[in-house]
């Protein structure tokens, strides 16, 4: 049986109605790859503390448990794990997004989404959102 791994993602969606992406940078697994900003979220933590955490580590800004509304999740099993993704929605945070990590940022309207190559898991979260905006 697949390890499972919980990693939370968000769709930080700016007054525009733009859903802000990262691309992982060389050296990291699916290196190239465009995904919603997020990560793994620890023993003991809950997925929103981790996106609190996350957001702040690799881009610098600030959001709140209140500002964080679930949509949708990913469940995708890979050779080695299996990812469930709780994808939460955000419209306010506090600061500019930056890239911290050498990642690439893209705002990127709802319809222009799957145009840009991501990660197996990410794939079917793409017409939910869409639809959602």
């Amino acid at each position: 049986m697949a390890r499972l791994v919980l990693v939370a993602a968000v769709a930080l969606i700016d007054p525009e109605g733009r859903v802000l992406l990262a691309r992982r940078p060389p050296g990291k697994p699916m290196a190239g790859l465009w995904e919603f900003p997020g990560g793994k979220v620890d023993p003991g933590e809950t997925p929103e503390a981790a996106l609190i955490r996350e957001l702040e580590e690799e881009l610098g800004i600030q959001t709140w448990d209140s500002c964080l509304a679930p949509l949708t999740f990913a469940s995708h099993g890979y050779e080695d794990f299996h990812l469930l993704m709780p994808l939460f929605a955000c419209r306010r945070w506090q600061g500019v997004p930056q890239p911290r990590e050498g990642q690439e940022l893209a705002w990127v309207r709802a319809d222009d989404l799957a145009r840009y190559p991501m990660p197996e898991a990410d794939l079917p979260l793409v017409p939910i959102l869409r639809d959602w905006l």
